[in-house]
């Protein structure tokens, strides 16, 4: 189907984004899906000065790659999470401020209001990222949750986001969560539930990672299959169960790259992600957009890693038959 191949740059923002633009050249890949993090994309500079736009732009096309995805996971997190100090780490001092949580809150909604008029101004449409979540703590059932404390998450989260999505629809830009613990969807029904919130107003919908669901239990494909008109980005990660009768799935409080985790994240190609069956489903669903690879392994060299990636995903994506395979017969 020739979709773009790009790399997101939210793992590489240490970089200043001339020097990931080069890599990414020399990796293979047709473009980047650029982090409103690190120099990568500046929402305040993009809103504020007049030609910045434009010159990110020219930086991108001297490397012959493209954009059409921005993405702001990490603010968009603290929209809705009980903000404690680990925020601190992941969201810009501006935002973070003087650390009361409903001023981060608050901050935050209005920062990706901002990044909606950001993609905007910068001509793309679509924003990837997190929702953060009230209730994510509540996911294990004890104490006993009763219904109403679930029903007031998913509430709070629809009075939160639906003032940002109005901005996303004065932009006419799509706001595309990435399915994943810690967000008010992390899996298939929690999805459903989410779109319920909001109405299912066409501005938001979500970022498929299969990676997130794999290691749950979820079949991926089982999710592009039940949201054909919601898949708005598509993340190319892979993970893997580890399970070795020691360790779970609930990762035993072992960080990313412990061989003792139950479960941990891959190259592409390199876990349990079936990324044939994703493809053919995303064919199924006519979904053109492209196929942005998210690059976590902590066990491998990350411009190995992304070169191989690159190469992996550009052998997988094929288009859907034309024509019927047994066309040339006579049917009755």
């Amino acid at each position: 189907m020739s979709r773009l191949i790009t790399l997101f740059t939210g793992q590489w923002a240490d970089l200043p984004i001339e020097v990931m633009a080069e890599k990414a050249q020399s990796f293979g890949y047709d473009g980047i899906e650029l982090a409103c993090w690190g120099d990568h994309f500046e929402v305040d500079r993009a809103n504020n000065e007049r030609d910045y736009c434009q010159r990110r732009r020219e930086l991108l096309e001297r490397y012959g790659l493209k954009c059409v995805a921005i993405s702001t996971h990490l603010v968009g997190q603290a929209v809705c999470d009980v903000i404690d100090e680990r925020h601190r780490a992941i969201l810009p001092p501006a935002v973070w401020g003087d650390g009361s949580p409903s001023g981060v809150n608050q901050r935050a909604a209005e920062e990706i209001k901002n990044t909606a008029r950001a993609a905007q101004a910068f001509g793309v449409s679509v924003v990837n990222g997190f929702t953060g979540s009230s209730i994510w703590h509540l996911n294990y059932s004890f104490p006993p949750v009763p219904d109403s404390m679930i029903k007031a998450g998913f509430q709070q989260f629809a009075e939160r986001w639906n003032p940002i999505l109005d901005v996303f629809k004065e932009c006419g830009v799509r706001f595309a969560l990435e399915v994943h613990p810690t967000e008010i969807a992390f899996d298939l029904y929690t999805a459903e539930m989410a779109l319920e919130a909001v109405g299912h107003r066409p501005e938001f919908g979500f970022n498929f990672d299969p990676s997130h669901l794999l290691w749950q239990g979820v079949d991926p494909v089982q999710f592009i299959r039940r949201f054909p008109d919601r898949i708005y980005h598509v993340h190319i990660k892979d993970a893997i169960q580890t399970l070795d009768g020691r360790s779970g799935i609930l990762s035993s409080h072992l960080n990313f790259g412990d061989s003792r985790r139950g479960w941990d994240f891959r190259s592409p190609g390199r876990g349990g992600v079936n990324f044939e069956e994703i493809v053919r489903a995303l064919n199924d669903i006519g979904y053109a957009g492209p196929l942005s690879i998210e690059w976590e392994d902590s066990g491998m060299d990350r411009e190995f890693g992304a070169r191989e990636a690159c190469e992996f995903t550009r052998r997988l994506d094929f288009r859907k038959s034309q024509r019927a395979f047994d066309a040339a017969f006579e049917k009755a």
